[in-house]
């Protein structure tokens, strides 16, 4: 197995683990938060999305799907385009609504990108420095493992939330 293949599968559950919580889900229950300060199950996934979109691009050096795609149009929410909800208040998390169809499109669309790069990543990429705002600096290969574990951690807490409001339901 090449680093590229253990990376599409990878980030080919977290697409299997975002579709199984959106599948049927209402706009109701995507903005239901258990607590007035918990993320909602439409946040969870569009900020794991984000940072997706956003790290990969990065790493990439591509426009992110979010601003290309279209995304950020259609979503029309009242955030900057950069903004991936990273330390968002509590009003921010309200403010992010999304139908199960645009949350699934756009997680797709952002899959798809990353396919892509990471079909072009070798072994000897791994070991690239892609930030030195750290001590010590982050290679690809220590992004792209944070991000998929930040995508599954997010994803876990949606589904979680999604078995809540089915049983609340």
């Amino acid at each position: 197995m090449t680093p590229a293949d253990l990376l599409a599968d990878s980030f080919g559950r977290v697409l299997e683990s975002v579709e199984a919580v959106l599948d049927g889900a209402s706009d109701e229950q995507l903005a239901h938060r258990p607590d007035p300060d918990a993320n909602s199950i439409g946040w969870l996934v569009w900020h794991l999305t984000r940072v997706q979109d956003d790290h990969v691009a990065d790493v990439a050096g591509q426009e992110q799907v979010w601003t290309g795609g279209g995304f950020e149009d259609r979503f029309g929410l009242p955030l900057s385009p950069g903004d991936i909800g990273y330390g968002h208040s509590s009003e921010e998390v309200g403010l992010v609504r999304a139908s199960a169809g645009l949350l699934a499109e756009y997680y797709r669309a952002t899959h798809a990108r990353t396919l892509e790069y990471v079909a072009t990543v070798t072994g000897n990429d791994l070991d690239r420095v892609v930030d030195e705002r750290w001590d010590p600096p982050v290679t690809l290969g220590v992004r792209l493992v944070s991000v998929v574990n930040d995508c599954t951690q997010h994803v876990g807490q949606a589904a979680y939330l999604r078995g809540l409001v089915d049983r609340a339901g």
